[in-house]
This record gives structure tokens, sequence and C-alpha cells, in this order.
């Protein structure tokens, strides 16, 4: 009988998810929020389903009533999360908020499956995250000076990254983390947002030589420092999301290409200095020939992907704990041996569609300083997702990054979720007018209105 409600649970969550991925790009056929409305309380339907699917298959493998519990607890927080912007902010982008509930409750679903207290402590730290961020959209959306504090950003970026180097310690090759009392937090992950804001703050107005010449010598030293304390991953991050809005500010390819160039210079010159890159390198090459040692963790990543096939092995059926650093690296692995391909490339679907809306947001801003900020934090999203997902398939080396909202790590979560909320507040300041419905033919008064509005 439980091999039965296992095997109907996990089409239903294929199926269902399937299904959601495609509602997040069909809202794009509308241009307001109220014409949408039917399509995020689908999704909504569609993420409760999938929730409650896979804990009963947890529930079906190993009769352990605390999964009712665990359900009961992550189903009434997200909802809660989902209720709090609704009445907070009823003019906050909807998609954006199911989206991101939608990427918690995949990770609390296989967190659950793999940990279950490291899922519930994933769970406290994802709510309070969101309960600390929930001001930030009023923030956002009602102090226009943030462009005026570039050289706070540079500084507090840079001083951040620094404290890294000095006083962290080394865990697997790389300083990371800083360790007040009991409690563990990556600076490089916030220092992400603040970087944003000092880069647009220096060329939202001007970008002639001199502006260009200052934001180069920024993100040098945030890269420096980085590569320094062998961050490589946020390091990455840093350059790519510096040189879109160098592109986005001046329109010169000319500097696009540089970048590359810079890029590829530095990619040689980190896998000359550092052993550890040699090592992930090996291991993309040829991970089968190096399973003893540095293949081991690629390996085992796709022999899961491989295994799952494209519908999976049903949640509770895989061997997930075979992979090393599972729970943060590899939960991408995960997910496809037991949720299986379909569902992996509609998470990753998922993904892009969060990019598109940030795009989307950015777009729509005159203001070249919000604008630039909106770019800086979309690139910074999907590129994190691009490095992730890209090294668990062996598509690029390894980068030891998080899976945003998915991955376990109580720093990238309330990042993720700052990020998020930064954005809620860009949309609500650009968009307040798309929560009303179009004007009927014939409606004189409403017509007048909307053209008053939109001029």
């Amino acid at each position: 009988m439980g091999r039965i409600v296992i095997e109907i649970s996990r089409y239903m969550i294929i199926i269902c998810m399937a299904v959601y991925t495609i509602q997040c790009f069909a809202v794009f056929r509308f241009s307001n929020e109220y014409d949408r409305k039917g399509i995020y309380l689908r999704q909504n339907f569609f993420m409760v389903v999938i929730h409650f699917a896979g804990f009963i298959s947890l529930y079906a493998r190993d009769g352990d009533i605390r999964y009712f519990r665990a359900y009961l607890i992550q189903q009434l927080g997200v909802l809660a999360i989902l209720v709090a912007y609704k009445l907070i902010y009823p003019r906050a982008n909807a998609l954006v908020i199911n989206n991101m509930c939608m990427l918690i409750t995949i990770g609390l679903l296989i967190l659950t499956r793999i940990s279950y207290d490291r899922a519930m402590r994933q769970f406290y730290i994802v709510m309070g995250s969101v309960a600390v961020t929930l001001i930030v959209p009023y923030i956002i959306s009602h102090i226009r000076f943030f462009e005026k504090f570039k050289w706070v950003y540079v500084f507090v970026g840079i001083g951040s990254l620094a404290a890294v180097l000095l006083f962290s310690t080394v865990i697997n090759g790389s300083k990371l983390n800083i360790h007040i009392a009991s409690y563990t937090f990556q600076p490089s992950e916030y220092v992400k947002i603040i970087f944003v804001f000092a880069i647009a703050s220096i060329l939202a107005r001007k970008h002639g030589m001199r502006e260009i010449l200052i934001s180069a010598a920024v993100a040098a030293v945030h890269v420096i420092l980085l590569v320094a304390s062998r961050d490589l991953g946020s390091a990455i991050i840093f350059f790519v999301v510096y040189f879109a809005m160098l592109y986005a500010a001046t329109k010169n390819i000319l500097y696009y290409l540089m970048g590359f160039a810079a890029g590829a210079a530095g990619a040689y010159v980190g896998y000359r200095m550092f052993s550890h890159v040699r090592v992930r390198v090996t291991a993309f090459l040829d991970p089968i020939g190096n399973i003893t040692d540095a293949g081991y963790q690629i390996s085992q990543s796709l022999f899961a992907i491989g295994t799952g096939g494209w519908l999976g092995m049903g949640i509770g059926q895989g061997a997930p704990s075979t992979i090393p650093v599972v729970s943060a690296d590899f939960i991408f692995a995960a997910i496809c041996e037991e949720l299986g391909v379909v569902f992996g490339m509609c998470l990753v679907l998922l993904c892009l569609s969060c990019f598109v809306m940030f795009m989307n947001i950015a777009m729509k801003f005159e203001d070249p300083f919000f604008k630039l900020v909106a770019l800086g934090l979309a690139v910074a999203y999907i590129f994190q997702v691009f490095l992730t997902i890209g090294g668990v398939i062996k598509f690029i080396p390894l980068t030891g990054v998080t899976l945003p909202f998915v991955s376990y790590g109580g720093t990238s979560v309330a990042v993720t979720c700052c990020v998020f909320a930064v954005i809620q507040g860009l949309y609500i300041s650009k968009g307040k007018d798309n929560a009303r419905p179009h004007p009927k033919p014939g409606d004189f008064k409403t017509e007048n209105l909307n053209i008053m509005e939109l001029e």
C-alpha cells in the first residue's frame, strides 16, 4: 500500500510542478496583476498539492508521525508568508511571491527527506528572515536617496570581506564564515546586495572614463578579497554582475568583451594559483577516472541524476546521503534522483521566470539607479542558480555556491529573502497602477482616469 501511495504521489508532484511552471510564463501574456489573479490562485493550489503529496510519500515510507507535524508547521508557515505579503503589500508582484514560496516549499520538502532536524532549522530561519525583510519593500518604495550613500556601500562591502580574510578560519580550503558567539554567517552573501547598490550609485548618473575607472577599482578590490579568501564562486558572481551592470550603464559592447577576456585570464590564473581549483577542474574533466578522490562528489551526483531518470524514484526511494554536502551544494542532484529530471528542468524554468520578471521590473524604470539595482540583483540571482546547477550536472566545474531558497544555509536564505524583498519594493514603487483592471469600452470616466495616470 505504501508503495502505491509513493507512486501516485510521484506522478502527482511531477504533473503539478509542470503545470505550475507553465503558469509562471503564462503571466507574461497579461500586462497587469489584476488579469493574472486566476493564474496566481492556480499556482497556490499546485504549491499546496506538491507539498502535501511529498509528505504523504515520506509518511508512507517510514510511518513517522513527525512528518505530519512538520507538514502542518511548514504549510502554515508558507501560507502565512503569502497572506502577509498580500495584506501588507496588496500591489506586490504575486509571481515573485509565489515563486519564492514554491522554492521554499521544494527546499523544505527535500531537506525533510534528507534530515528532519536540518529542515526544521531551515524553516525557522526562513520564517525569521521573511519576518525581518517584510519591512524592506516599504523602505525601498518610500525612500528615494539610496544613491547618495555610494561610499558607505563601498567601505561596508570591502570592510566585511576584509574581515573574513583576516579573522575567518579555513574550512575545505576557503575562508567563508565569520563566527560570533554561537552564530555563523557568510558576509559575501549580503555583500552581494551592497555591491550592487555601490556599482549602481557610481554608474547611475555619469558613466564617463572617471566613473568607469572608479567602479572598476571598487569591483576589483571586492573580487581580489574574495579570491584571497578562496571564495571563488562568490568572486565569479561579483565579476559577472559588475560587467553586466557596466554594459547596461554604458551600452558599450567593448566593455562586455573585455569582461570575457579578463574572466578567461582570471580563470587561468586561479587554476595556476590554487590547488583546490585544479582539483575541481580535474574532477570536471574526468570524474569517473578520479572517482576515488577528486571526482567522487560529481560522480555520485551524476549517478543520482541518472538513477532518478526522467520521472524520479519517488520521495524517500533514493540514496541522497551517498552524495557529500548533499543538503547544500548538491541539493539539485537529490531533487533529480527522487523527483526526476523533468521536475529538475521545471525547477530551472521556475528560477528563469524569476529572472525574467526581475528584468521586466528593471525595464520599467527610467531612473538609472533603480534600473541598475534591479538588473544587478537579477543577474546575481540567475548566475548563482547557473553556477550551482551547472556544477551539479557537470556542465561547469564546481564552485561551491548554494541554490537560492532550496539549499540548506541560513545566510543564503536570509540574503535571498532580502533580494526578493528589494525587487518587490522596486515593483511597488514603479507599478502602483498594475493592480487596477483595464477600462471597459465606453467607460468615459475610467478611460480619462487611466490616461491621466499614464501621463
